[in-house]
């Protein structure tokens, strides 16, 4: 195969300087996974709300060519696009009166039959989606003793834990384990080869650089051996591979100048690092002193996410947003308070939204009380996401299977904000045009099945 004793040196880490690392990744991954796009006109039409459109002849890319493209600075916001429910409207030729979920056509979501439909998700973390398996092996090459049953007894969080911080502490292990090069990248391909399995076309897999320099690593290296991670998996799947898309993650409890410095970082490294957000114990650590670092990414050309509202007050999610994220992950107190939901509105800020994993982290007591459907059908962008696979035990399938049984949500809903995923994506809108042309036909042809 053309690219493959290139590719080999990347997977194998048998390379000189980082600038050789970093552009043999973006040379395999562009000889493997570029080709034509013959449905072109098709995604044109499928776009032509968005600012930009998708040109004759356009080349569908995956993983890391297609995030190479991406312009930056202030262009890569696209400027307002419809929230869940207006997109639903927009797409169904239709508005929402907010009884939807109560009048439309609803039955318990068979999992099997949302696998293979086109999904993208939003909010996932690399160190909550380490394999168990692979954790005991990363552990035996350092001499630490780990069965698979201790292993997946640290990994996997309960249904239900005290609080957020509990919660956090199922990372520990992974992050301990993810301290060397090889170790990032084979739980990033991994990672891909996962979502790749449960039908996943577009990702977004964000981690803590920081977090991972306990063995000689620098930030460059760590963000280096991730995005050799995507490359890997490109190189086996080919075309098949989901796009990936990188977002680096500043913590709460890091210095704010440490995480300006990240976010510089992360801009300088170039595609497929797209986003920067912000993560950690909300209820010890405020998110104000950290606006610099959000400055810094945006003037490096990333866009803007971050976490909030895992815990009880709305207010901590105003404060993300006036850092001026375009996405806030969880974002579930803001349920609770109108003034913040007409700022969402206004604003038009998606909510990405992991219902199982804030039951784990004790905001929500059950999936059934979850606030996504009627945060969807009071117009507020929304997408569903795992948070992270393994902590939360649960794939995206298996999760929006459970919100739309739980929730009521009639097909069309759960079809609108699946779709709302590929419209939210940080990617550009001509590269997300085509995933999201072929996953409205999947999903039209879900939606009504039943009705045939």
């Amino acid at each position: 195969m053309e690219g493959t004793d290139d590719t080999a040196r990347v997977v194998r880490g048998s390379f000189g300087s980082r600038d050789e690392a970093r552009g043999l990744a973006q040379q395999s991954a562009r000889r493997l996974i570029a080709g034509h796009d013959p449905r072109g006109t098709a995604a044109r039409r499928v776009q032509r709300r968005c600012q930009r459109r998708l040109e004759p002849g356009k080349r569908q890319v995956g993983a890391i060519r297609a995030l190479d493209d991406q312009p930056t600075g202030a262009d890569l916001d696209f400027g307002p696009r419809a929230s869940g429910a207006q997109a639903h409207a927009h797409h169904h030729g239709g508005g929402d009166d907010g009884n939807q979920g109560a009048s439309a056509y609803h039955a318990c979501v068979d999992p099997d039959a949302l696998r293979a439909l086109p999904k993208a998700e939003l909010h996932q973390h690399l160190d909550g989606s380490v394999r168990p398996e692979t954790a005991v092996e990363l552990a035996a090459e350092i001499g630490l003793p780990l069965s698979l049953d201790d292993a997946r007894g640290r990994m996997v969080g309960p249904m239900r834990c005290r609080d957020q911080a509990q919660l956090l502490g199922f990372f520990d292990l992974p992050i301990a384990l993810l301290q060397t090069r090889e170790a990032l990248e084979r739980a990033t391909s991994e990672l891909v080869e996962d979502l790749a399995a449960d039908g996943v076309r577009y990702a977004e897999i964000r981690w803590a650089p920081r977090l991972h320099l306990e063995r000689g690593l620098d930030v460059e290296a760590v963000i280096e051996a991730v995005t050799n991670g995507v490359a890997r998996t490109a190189a086996v799947r080919g075309p098949d591979t989901p796009l990936i898309g990188l977002i680096v993650t500043g913590m709460r409890s890091h210095p704010p100048a440490a995480n300006a410095e990240l976010a510089r970082t992360a801009g300088a490294f170039g595609r497929p690092v797209i986003g920067f957000d912000l993560a950690g114990p909300e209820a010890d650590w405020p998110a104000p002193p950290h606006a610099i670092a959000f400055v810094t990414a945006r003037e490096a050309g990333l866009a803007l996410t971050a976490h909030a509202g895992e815990v009880a007050g709305a207010q901590r999610v105003r404060e993300v947003l006036d850092f001026g994220v375009r996405r806030v992950a969880h974002g579930v107190s803001a349920a609770a308070d109108e003034a913040v939901l007409d700022l969402l509105r206004g604003r038009d800020v998606t909510l990405d939204l992991c219902p199982t994993s804030n039951v784990q982290a004790g905001i929500v007591d059950h999936v059934s009380h979850h606030p996504l459907a009627a945060l969807h059908r009071a117009g507020v962008s929304v997408t569903i996401s795992t948070d992270d696979r393994t902590v939360t035990g649960t794939s995206l399938t298996d999760e929006m299977a459970r919100c739309a049984t739980e929730l009521a949500l009639t097909r069309d809903e759960l079809a609108a904000i699946a779709l709302n995923g590929f419209d939210r994506a940080f990617a550009p809108v001509a590269v997300m045009a085509v995933l999201r042309a072929d996953a409205v036909r999947a999903w039209d042809a879900w939606r009504t099945a039943a009705i045939s």
